[in-house]
């Protein structure tokens, strides 16, 4: 027997509300535990880890390992002393690992050991489905061979792992069904290769990744063109899957899909999150993978197929990146922490931590998304069942539109719900894609049909 299932009207994205009854439809967010992340992250703590890692004077990665106040050995050390805190204030719900691999480079000369510190929080049932949060640890200056001037790195990127480490505070008090890991990298500025040990480590380990909040350049709101916004952050994401066959190409193409990726998904997903869950702060999307000329650590997690997004303040000073430390008449050069707006950097956050905590919490996003209707007036979407689900969402927008427009639920009544027929919908004028909800409300990326956004 087919699977009975339950159509429900369209509605508006941004506005998240069914305008059927509240019985008819699959449920809605978890308000209660979104405010519970948005009170808990606390500025005192951020500027707390800010401190700590500017008192180790330079952080670059070819700096001292052996001293415990100075240099990226005794950082690494403090961060996973942090972590095991957290751990054991939580009972223990935070593992630490500390994978690494040794690089030589055009910016790193010699042999050098590159460690990450990462702690994991196992999820309760879909343990192997992992969504990470990332900030590098690694400071430098002008010259980036440079080990030893002072490199206090504030900004560039304390300020990342400084949401990384709040991150895990937070939700270290909640459990969630996927796993979520909590990454500080090392040896960015010498060739993104704290990136690349996690996405070593990630396929040795076996993890689904779900997705990479790359977080790089998070904590000021004053840019160098004098504006100060303290809300907005933009959001990089790929278009087209850096995995992308000439096949796959060839298809994309002709039907469509080069803004579908699931990067690009992931950031619509956390536009949501900020529209739904936090006052007065919003994201920019921008449809690149990373700024011009430049490039973060969650590039090696997309070239080895992981979505990923880079995270970073809506307006950038450049006067504090890559700097020494000096004033050139009247011009202050470096990345010091007095020019790091805290309340800023616990809105961003804020942010991480809510699209961690809710894409955790939720079924993971449908596979085997197709859709049907050439030559008709009607388009019928089609998915695989997914663990936990109780319903499913069914979205489309216009093909030029940034965000997903309309949404049809499907709640699974008898068996599992698997395709919908949106009668009047036309397959020529549209962009399709289903996400899964759970019985609490909790909601899973879009997923776009085909290879273009598979995750």
């Amino acid at each position: 027997m087919r699977p009975l299932v339950v159509l429900l009207a369209t509605c508006l994205w941004i506005h998240g509300a069914s305008a059927q009854s509240p019985g008819d439809s699959v449920p809605g967010p978890d308000a209660a535990r979104a405010r519970a992340v948005v009170a808990a992250v606390d500025p005192v703590q951020l500027r707390a880890t800010i401190t700590q890692l500017v008192s180790y004077g330079t952080r670059h990665t070819a700096s001292e390992t052996v001293s415990d106040t100075r240099g990226i050995g005794a950082a690494r050390r403090w961060v996973a002393g942090r972590f095991a805190q957290i751990g054991q204030a939580c009972g223990g719900c935070l593992t630490i690992a500390t994978p690494s691999q040794v690089f030589i480079g055009p910016r790193l000369p010699g042999d050098t050991e590159v460690m990450d510190i990462l702690a994991i929080q196992k999820g309760t049932s879909d343990a192997d489905r992992v969504v990470l949060i990332a900030g590098h640890l690694d400071s430098r200056v002008t010259d980036v061979l440079n080990a030893i001037s002072e490199a206090p790195g504030a900004n560039d990127d304390a300020s990342g792992v400084a949401a990384v480490i709040e991150s895990a505070r937070v939700l270290s008090r909640q459990r969630f069904a996927a796993t979520i890991v909590y990454a500080v990298l090392s040896g960015e500025e010498q060739g993104l290769f704290g990136g690349k040990v996690l996405a070593d480590h990630a396929r040795a380990q076996g993890w689904r990744v779900e997705a990479d909040l790359n977080n790089d350049i998070v904590g000021n709101s004053a840019g160098e063109d004098g504006v100060q916004d303290r809300g907005t952050i933009r959001i990089f994401s790929e278009g087209t899957k850096a995995t992308e066959t000439q096949k796959q190409a060839d298809a994309r193409r002709y039907r469509g899909g080069e803004v579908d990726s699931p990067s690009r998904n992931i950031a619509r997903y956390m536009a949501m999150v900020a529209a739904r869950d936090m006052a007065d702060f919003k994201v920019k999307m921008v449809y690149r993978t990373d700024r011009f000329g430049r490039g973060g650590d969650q590039v090696p997690m997309l070239e080895a197929g992981y979505p990923a997004v880079r995270v970073t303040e809506a307006h950038e000073h450049y006067d504090r990146q890559h700097q020494d430390l000096r004033v050139e008449n009247g011009r202050v050069f470096g990345d010091t922490i007095d020019f790091v707006d805290f309340d800023y950097l616990a809105q961003v956050t804020r942010l991480n931590a809510l699209t961690l905590a809710s894409m955790a919490a939720a079924p993971a996003p449908p596979t085997g998304v197709a859709i049907e209707g050439a030559v008709q007036h009607d388009t019928t979407v089609s998915w695989q069942p997914v663990p936990g689900a109780v319903g499913y969402r069914v979205w489309w927008r216009d093909t030029t539109a940034a965000q997903w427009q309309n949404h049809r639920d499907v709640r699974v009544v008898d068996g599992a719900a698997t395709r919908l027929v949106l009668p009047n919908v036309v397959i020529d004028d549209w962009a399709f894609g289903v996400s899964a909800v759970d019985a609490t409300g909790n909601e899973s990326p879009i997923v776009y049909p085909g290879d273009a956004g598979s995750y």
